[in-house]
């Protein structure tokens, strides 16, 4: 089949705090009720000329012909999911939206506009639906009246700030929480996944793998073999978008920035920003010691 160029507007639907799901009630049970809520979330599909492009883990990805179709959609979803309570637990979703020019082939649908709704799903809170400035644009004048701006971000893909608009789903806004429209709230964009290498040995951490383990254990997704480092050191974690090192170890993990500086992290956590060096149990000065490089992939890290 060949690609096409199509204009629509792309949802993704993702269960809130699933991983806390699946520790809490076990693989088997957890698996049933997020089964029954994708069943759900994809039974509003027909209603709003929405198609199934793939399901991704505990997730949904959808299309719809018009940004009208896939806010009326997205909001159903979140009534629907709220009202029925699937597999009979209270579970929750978040949901980002985007309508623009996407490459379709073989089914599947590709590009910024694709990257932007991912973006958002994941910023999303639970039980929120965002969208975009260019998504409002294109909705009729009843429902312009049910979103409202929140946020600003420069997406991927654009060198300009653009609005970031909440859809406001419930009939009950008593608990809605007022927006300081005095305040320019800026949230941070999507700056690329997470390349982490040693000696030739890389691993990328992003929307698919979440987080690493680094340490002397051979279960390690990095193996060290400095004696001076703990079996699982240090973690490196995706929150939301951004990159956070987690220490575990004895005696620390010594992170070289860019600007030169080392910063000894001992049993805390630290943001990880651009580019610099890791060293488990010891300083970089203390030579022999095995160095750790990490570097951002500026493409997204959304890309699906």
């Amino acid at each position: 089949m060949a690609r096409q160029t199509k204009t629509m507007a792309v949802l993704f639907a993702d269960i809130s705090e699933s991983t806390s799901l699946y520790q809490k009630l076990g693989d088997a049970a957890a698996r049933n009720i997020v089964n029954a809520c994708l069943a759900l979330i994809t039974g509003v599909l027909p209603r709003y000329d929405g198609r199934l492009v793939k399901t991704i883990g505990d997730e949904l990805m959808c299309v719809f012909p018009s940004a009208d179709l896939a806010v009326l959609a997205a909001s159903e979803m979140q009534s629907l999911v709220t009202s029925t309570r699937p597999g009979n637990y209270p579970v929750m979703i978040h949901i980002g939206l985007h309508h623009g020019a996407v490459l379709v082939e073989e089914g599947d649908v590709f590009g910024d506009t694709v990257n932007a709704a991912a973006y958002l799903r994941a910023v999303a809170t639970a039980e929120q639906i965002l969208t975009t400035e260019a998504t409002e644009q294109c909705l009729s004048a009843a429902l312009k009246s049910c979103v409202r701006p929140i946020f600003h971000v420069v997406l991927k893909g654009s060198a300009e700030e653009s609005t970031v608009y909440q859809v406001l789903w419930r009939t009950d806004s008593l608990d809605l929480t007022d927006v300081n429209l005095q305040s320019n709230k800026t949230i941070p964009g999507d700056t690329g996944s997470l390349l982490v290498t040693l000696d030739e040995e890389r691993v990328r951490v992003d929307q698919w793998r979440t987080s690493i383990v680094i340490g002397r254990s051979q279960d390690c997704d990095l193996v060290v073999t400095d004696r001076f480092a703990s079996r699982q050191h240090l973690s490196i974690k995706l929150v939301r978008t951004h990159f956070y090192l987690f220490d575990h170890s004895i005696n620390g993990t010594f992170v070289s920035l860019e600007s030169g500086e080392e910063v000894h992290v001992l049993r805390r956590e630290l943001l990880l920003d651009g580019a610099g060096q890791i060293c488990v149990g010891r300083s970089r000065v203390e030579q022999p010691v095995e160095i750790i490089t990490f570097t951002r992939d500026r493409r997204s890290m959304y890309r699906v």
